[in-house]
């Protein structure tokens, strides 16, 4: 045997003590941290609802759970889940991945298993308040104004005119769209919570005054309820119908002839409504629209089954004359032509100088509404008051406040901004009684979900939201490396056979499968959900967890900064700065 055959010991180094004084975090020069964001679908939701965790409760079958969170800042998600315009769809991070996330599809699964279910939502109240606020029309402003109020512990009473609650979504929005079993269940929730709805009780300019003495506020959600008038020649309640109380008698259970061709005035959804309305009355409708299609502010979709419902659609044409033609009437109408864009990227059109003239049956008109009464807006020189975004507070005089809300004071006219507004009016007096009129401004600015407009209940009432960052996340600061393409939810339907023939409700139910798996779709951009990424990249073993998402920390003993876990966490819930950053 050589001697390089012989075996050598092989010597290894061996400690008996650990390396935990190896402290690596010196190393540092960048400090990550978790920081939960704001997601760009809840800052562009007016009623700041928490999107990304709903779809986060939703995708893990936690449908309570994620419904009470929509209460937390929508009162009505059954409603809003039918006749949303859904902003919150068109700025989803998703969009440009495959496409955004059906978040009112989601909503209204919800909103119906709960109703199913009979489930009884577990809120936090704040404790019973001495005052009592009287809430002036039952709308969805005067709804969410006393379900909000009756989360800050404050006694309610809301006088309605009508003998059934709801205002326009009752008695503007069609059966088809919004059913009444759906509207009922949401305001028997309300008045569960607490606020009692008085049917049948006008209130006028004189009994105001009284109101204002019983009770320690009173806000004023009384909508927009007369149709705008066209002001053109030969106009005349018998040639010209109110397209609102069309829509008022057909909900009614009152519907009027609707024989022949009825031409409706307007490009919102109220035209729209109108149009489809007379279709399953057994009629034929023809819009008349004085911009374009691309134009029009009804939502697409809807304009779309119109179409496909035989509604007419024409373009670029403006009322100038009505006239009687026997039994019937000729409509004079004005060519239009595009020339530019207006403020708001729409067509900016002009006349052509021609003219055309239509002969139909009646005419309806869906411009714009009007406040039924000049009180119902906020006085113009009012001298102590504040306008806010969605609503104005008045006080002055010693005597007690007064809020302006709804439709008469938002820019945008719509069903989740006039929730919006309630939201506003219960946080602003609830400021009021406790802080006084300085302070109003100030505190609901502390509330803004990621800048504002929007406010958050949940933020109010100091709920775990108000920990979050109000940076907006952004598409590029999402690693979609870590998400797979899947497609979005498609809405079944009646067929539009089975539309036309009555006003059942069109679109059909989802399955709680099909639910899931479009929360699950959702990015939920600048929450942290427990994906460990940031536990398994992180070379140093750092990252601490705990039982539940929020309890999550990194030990910077040992951290060296290299930021993988802020490279690697799919929704940028991980911030990395400087360490020297405050």
């Amino acid at each position: 045997m050589t001697a390089e055959m012989i075996p050598r010991a092989l010597i290894m180094p061996r400690t008996h003590e650990t390396t935990e004084s190896n402290k690596t975090g010196s190393w540092r020069f960048l400090r990550p941290r978790y920081e939960n964001k704001t997601s760009p679908c809840s800052a562009a939701c007016p009623a700041g609802e928490d999107i990304a965790m709903i779809e986060m409760l939703a995708g893990r079958g936690l449908f309570k759970e994620a419904w009470e969170t929509i209460l937390l800042e929508n009162p009505l998600p059954g409603t809003c889940g039918r006749v949303c315009f859904h902003p919150c769809e068109g700025v989803c991070n998703r969009k440009d991945f495959d496409a955004s996330v059906a978040v009112h599809g989601v909503e209204r699964f919800l909103a119906d298993a709960a109703a199913r279910n009979d489930l009884k939502p577990v809120l936090e109240k704040l404790p019973r308040r001495p005052h009592r606020v009287a809430v002036v029309g039952s709308g969805p402003a005067g709804l969410s104004a006393a379900w909000f109020l009756g989360l800050l512990g404050y006694g309610c009473d809301v006088y309605e005119a009508l003998p059934e609650a709801g205002g326009v979504l009752r008695w503007g929005i069609p059966e088809y769209r919004l059913p009444s079993p759906v509207l009922n269940v949401e305001i028997a929730r309300i008045e569960s919570g607490g606020a009692r709805i008085l049917r049948g009780r006008p209130v006028t300019m004189e009994s105001l005054d009284g109101l204002r003495k019983d009770y320690s506020a009173v806000f004023l959600g009384c909508g927009l309820s007369r149709g705008a008038p066209l002001r053109m020649s030969g106009e005349a309640p018998d040639a010209v119908t109110d397209g609102l109380v069309f829509l008022r008698n057909v909900r009614g259970g009152q519907p009027p002839p609707c024989d022949g061709l009825s031409a409706v005035i307007g490009g919102g959804n109220t035209a729209v409504d109108i149009a489809r309305t007379v279709v399953r009355l057994g009629g034929k409708s023809a819009i008349l629209y004085r911009r374009r299609r691309e134009d029009m502010p009804a939502f697409q979709d809807e304009v779309s089954m119109a179409l496909e419902e035989g509604v007419e659609l024409h373009q670029l044409l403006a009322p100038e004359a009505i006239r009687p033609l026997g039994r019937r009437y000729g409509l004079v109408l004005k060519r239009m032509r595009v020339e530019g864009r207006d403020r708001d990227g729409r067509g900016r059109v002009v006349p052509t100088g021609e003219t055309t003239e239509m002969e139909v049956e009646r005419v309806f008109t869906a411009t714009g509404a009007e406040a039924a009464q000049p009180w119902h807006r906020p006085p113009s020189g009012r001298g102590s008051g504040i306008s806010l975004s969605h609503c104005v507070l008045v006080s002055e005089d010693g005597a007690n406040p007064l809020v302006y809300g709804g439709d008469p004071v938002n820019e945008t006219k719509n069903v989740t901004q006039a929730i919006a507004s309630g939201k506003q009016a219960a946080m602003a007096l609830d400021t009021f009684f406790h802080e006084g009129m300085e302070a109003v401004e100030a505190r609901l600015a502390e509330c803004r979900v990621g800048g504002g407009p929007a406010l958050s209940m949940e933020i109010y009432m100091g709920g775990p939201r108000r920990l979050r960052s109000s940076h907006v996340v952004q598409p590029g600061e999402i690693n979609t490396d870590y998400f797979r393409f899947g497609a979005r939810m498609t809405q079944p339907r009646l067929l539009v056979e089975e539309r036309i023939d009555s006003f059942d409700e069109i679109d059909l139910r989802v399955s709680a499968g099909t639910s899931i798996r479009e929360a699950e779709r959702c990015f939920n951009c600048g929450l942290c959900n427990q994906c460990d990424n940031c536990y398994v990249f992180c070379p140093d073993v750092a990252v601490r967890r705990g039982r539940d998402m929020n309890d999550r920390r990194i030990d910077y003993d040992y951290c060296k900064g290299c930021g993988l876990c802020a490279a690697e966490c799919p929704r940028n819930a991980v911030t990395l700065e400087k360490e020297d950053a405050p």
